[in-house]
């Protein structure tokens, strides 16, 4: 019975210096790490929210960009920081999903990172440079079949939606393309535009401004409906690949072990962020949709995504190491 007392007033005494921790956050600058490159889709929304962010909390909200090995680096920083919610990571499909099922080893567990909430969701786009001679999706396929292991496709790197998104398409058309990786959605959609690879699978907010100027042919996207802002862009699933419906996820994570009250905190905040005007305006014409999800409903979701995402690495073969 001692001992269990004991127990009992060490668990009090944590959960004391728990909520104390809460009470006190933020009194100093957060850290913001994005795993991708500057102007990425996850950077471009890391930037966004963190200035209403800031300005609810009381304390600097600086953005950090920390790229490279489709985004492990800035996650695995994140897995490694301490515990107090003084650094987060913005993250996405790519280490937390696509990498660990791509890769011999991964440099963090999933079970290094608390998952505060998800941010925002938004489509891929499969895009042809103009002079490809394919005006539509159902022209492109009949053209890839027509010349198989003729074309090639770019995405912002091995690991990422894009890839994956480009591979599923290929499974269920039954046609080939060859995969040339970038660092980053931007060299793929000069390449694209350069005439040095045929096609292109990214986030349609990166690829949003080549689109308009014409400099680059919008053939689908992965939502389950069109959206206004693209109303001539057919989607997947309407043309004949229903299981084709993908949206990339980006979300907002700490190491593992933040205090409750502090993770539960950011959550309400990032809520309240992403639902102000301001944001929502901008986010609107990328296609860009905020996310409401608690801590655990996301990792319940990410859990889902690995299981569905699983057979089509599979099949593809693709590797990340």
């Amino acid at each position: 019975m001692k001992i269990l007392g004991r127990v009992a007033c060490l668990l009090l005494a944590a959960s004391a210096a728990s909520m104390a921790l809460a009470q006190d956050y933020p009194n100093k600058p957060i850290r913001l790490v994005s795993n991708y490159a500057a102007g990425s889709s996850i950077d471009i929304i890391a930037r966004l929210v963190a200035k209403p962010l800031s300005e609810q909390l009381g304390q600097p909200v600086i953005v950090e960009n920390k790229g490279g090995a489709g985004g492990d680096i800035g996650t695995d920083f994140v897995a490694k920081a301490p515990k107090d919610g003084y650094t987060l990571g913005f993250a996405s499909p790519g280490p937390l999903v696509f990498n660990p099922l791509m890769r011999k080893s991964m440099p963090f567990a999933l079970s290094d990172i608390s998952t505060v909430t998800l941010l925002a969701t938004g489509p891929n786009v499969l895009l042809v440079n103009p002079d490809v001679p394919a005006k539509n999706l159902r022209e492109f396929v009949d053209l890839l079949k027509a010349n198989p292991k003729t074309y090639s496709y770019g995405s912002p790197g091995n690991g990422t939606h894009g890839q994956l998104v480009a591979e599923l398409f290929k499974q269920l058309a039954h046609v080939e393309m060859q995969h040339v990786p970038y660092k980053g959605a931007s060299g793929a959609i000069t390449d694209l535009i350069a005439g040095h690879i045929q096609a292109a699978s990214t986030t349609l907010s990166t690829a949003s401004g080549q689109i308009h100027a014409g400099r680059a042919r919008a053939l689908a996207i992965s939502t389950a409906k069109r959206l206004p802002e693209y109303a001539e862009v057919p989607t997947f699933a309407e043309l004949g690949y229903k299981d084709l419906i993908a949206t990339i996820w980006f979300s907002l994570s700490g190491p593992a072990g933040v205090p409750e009250p502090i993770v539960e905190r950011l959550n309400e905040e990032v809520r309240k962020a992403l639902d102000s005007p301001d944001v929502r305006e901008k986010l609107k014409p990328e296609g860009i949709e905020p996310g409401h999800l608690t801590a655990a409903e996301f990792t319940a979701f990410v859990a889902e995504e690995l299981n569905r995402w699983t057979p089509v690495v599979k099949a593809s073969g693709a590797r990340n190491d």
